[in-house]
């Protein structure tokens, strides 16, 4: 099909095409940058945690004034958890995941070092830790029943503690020694006393938002035994039909276990409660982008259609001469389609541009990651898709005009 002549009956109508090309445009600017954040809240909220999700609860507990034996007592309270029927294993925590807890502090690789590698979680840990939560090691071991530490040795001690170890995430190790093996490794972290990296495990999730897309794993666990008083947590591991029948056991056992004990019911629930609580916002946002993309789409469909049925109208004396001197209905309705399809390219054209500048303001403003460049095209062929469906409505009635027409009000 010839182009010139679509070209020409377009610069004669400059300001209706020009319209729709910039409509075209701005949606695909928009399209681009939504899908793609609706992408990375979609991977955020199916992110691995590591942990056995759907078999773990969380009690969380406070107590009234200062408890001088917050560690006599904690030994008391797991000893109890683990022994209800049900319980496959209990820990106490100074951090729960999916939370808005914040124990964080500077990785560096040397002492040297006026600024942080990274920022990391900290989680502090008894033995049970990492068979309650159900964590999966992936290099390493353990830490040895020798290397734990109480929290209240750590907090009062009047020099520098060395840490026994530190079991750290795969993430975290591939960030801190790229291509090498961490575990033997030392870093530094709390002091100027090195960690060495004893374990890594698969993953294990940081409790709050912090760190982006690539930092929100990066964590670290040091064998320290907490105390209700530092976090007041307590994890337990059960079997995920018993998961609310457990609640209310461990429930009953820790106000039984003293009058200073308090039980905050409204905190205390299963940890795939805490997840889906925990992602409401980005969930939330993912349909709000998506319900915004849609209501795009469909005000740039009816656009062309308005255009194109416009253009119909205007010329509907004009496609009756062309039928009368031979064209069929497929040379018609391609015409049409062509035509839209000269304006959707131009309009895709000038968004791509806009949505790279959408998303290097994005980027600088509110951290958002660098628009991977597959989501041009996918953009593309969506409003090319929806400019052919579009016009399709106004192009099939302007094929359909019969060749009489031309002689009308001559």
């Amino acid at each position: 099909m010839e182009i010139r002549p679509i070209l020409s009956t377009l610069m004669r109508h400059k300001t209706a095409a020009t319209l729709i090309v910039l409509e075209i445009a701005l949606t695909c600017a928009i399209i681009c940058n939504a899908l793609f954040m609706i992408g990375e809240r979609i991977t955020f909220v199916n992110e691995a945690s590591g942990l056995a999700e759907d078999e773990l609860v969380r009690v969380q507990i406070t107590g009234i004034g200062n408890d001088d034996n917050a560690a006599a007592q904690t030994r008391t309270d797991l000893a109890a958890l683990r022994g209800l029927p049900g319980v496959t294993g209990a820990t106490v925590i100074n951090q729960v995941p999916f939370t808005n807890s914040s124990w964080n502090s500077g990785v560096r690789l040397s002492t040297e070092q006026t600024q942080p590698n990274m920022v990391a979680t900290v989680y502090m840990a008894d033995d049970q830790f990492m068979d309650t939560l159900g964590l999966r090691l992936v290099s390493g071991r353990w830490f040895q029943p020798d290397e734990f530490l109480e929290f209240e040795t750590v907090d009062r001690a009047e020099g520098p503690v060395r840490i026994p170890g530190a079991v750290v995430t795969r993430k975290m190790a591939e960030r801190l020694f790229p291509g090498e093996d961490a575990v033997g490794k030392n870093f530094y972290s709390w002091g100027d006393e090195p960690i060495r990296i004893v374990g890594v495990v698969e993953h294990l999730v940081r409790p709050s938002l912090q760190g982006g897309p690539e930092g929100r794993e990066y964590s670290m666990v040091f064998p320290i035994r907490p105390t209700y008083a530092v976090g007041g947590n307590y994890v337990i591991r059960t079997a995920p039909e018993r998961r609310a029948e457990i609640l209310a056991a461990a429930t009953d056992t820790l106000r039984g276990s003293g009058p200073r004990r308090i039980v905050l019911e409204e905190n205390t629930k299963s940890m795939q409660a805490l997840r889906e609580e925990f992602y409401q916002a980005p969930r939330a946002m993912a349909w709000l982008l998506g319900i915004v993309c849609l209501g795009l789409l469909f005000i740039t469909s009816l656009g062309i259609v308005g255009l194109a049925s416009f253009w119909v109208q205007q010329r509907t004396k004009q496609i009756g001469v062309r039928r009368a001197l031979g064209a069929t209905k497929g040379q018609i309705l391609r015409y049409f389609q062509t035509e839209n399809f000269l304006l959707a390219s131009i309009g895709i054209a000038l968004g791509m541009l806009a949505a790279y500048g959408i998303n290097q303001v994005l980027m600088s403003e509110y951290e958002l990651a660098r628009l991977p460049l597959y989501y041009l095209p996918l953009g593309a062929l969506a409003l090319w898709l929806l400019g052919q469906i579009s016009v399709l409505g106004p192009a099939r009635r302007a094929a359909s005009v019969p060749p009489a027409i031309a002689t009308r009000s001559v």
